[in-house]
């Protein structure tokens, strides 16, 4: 059994929350608007229908990611110890962007039609945001 650090986990995750917020809404907002092709229109009505569901499930997405990271930190740190917990956590966190999300975030560009800029916005968020959890979750170990 590995021994997770359950705090550690949390913060991770609520720090990618966090991430999100400020990624998605004044840094690349607009920009994931206009990528998205919603209007002004769309945007008031996904605020009228409310975003209770969307956030919950986007939390608990979250925490499953951020528990199932601290999962294969610790089992990397097994096979390739180290005293450098800080660049143990950053390089798995590059590495799962680059095995999971790289692969499966271009279909939005190869098969939805999405631009480029939207394949980059995201997977951005995702490699800052695996790089930044992956970083808690060692130093917390």
């Amino acid at each position: 059994m590995i021994d997770v650090n359950y705090i550690a986990v949390v913060v991770s995750a609520v720090a990618a929350m966090a991430l999100g917020f400020f990624w998605y809404g004044p840094i690349f907002g607009k920009q994931w608007v206009a990528y998205m092709g919603w209007s002004e229109s769309d945007m008031a009505e996904a605020r009228a229908k409310g975003m209770a569901k969307s956030y919950s499930l986007m939390i608990v997405s979250t925490l499953l990611m951020s528990y199932l990271l601290a999962n294969g930190i610790a089992l990397f740190a097994v096979a390739y110890p180290t005293d450098e917990p800080l660049s143990t956590g950053l390089v798995f966190g590059m590495w799962s962007w680059l095995a999971f999300v790289v692969p499966v975030t271009l279909s939005s560009v190869i098969w939805e039609g999405k631009p480029w800029g939207y394949w980059f916005l995201t997977a951005g968020y995702y490699l800052v945001s695996l790089s930044m959890m992956g970083t808690i979750l060692a130093l917390w170990v």
